[in-house]
């Protein structure tokens, strides 16, 4: 598993889109962390979450 993201991209959860557009804080392993616009801070398992880069 290769995660094309860095801290500051911008990404979208596709199952949740309603969180809005959030921003990668870190990445360490499979677990990035992102703090949504309209759900706060989340800890994604990128095995489970597949996120799109938002440009």
């Amino acid at each position: 598993m290769i995660l094309d993201f860095e801290p500051g991209d911008k990404v979208i959860n596709p199952n949740n889109k309603d969180w809005g557009i959030g921003q990668v804080q870190s990445i360490i392993k499979e677990k990035v962390t992102v703090n949504f616009e309209n759900a706060g801070k989340k800890v994604i398992n990128a095995n489970n979450v597949e996120l799109e880069k938002f440009e």
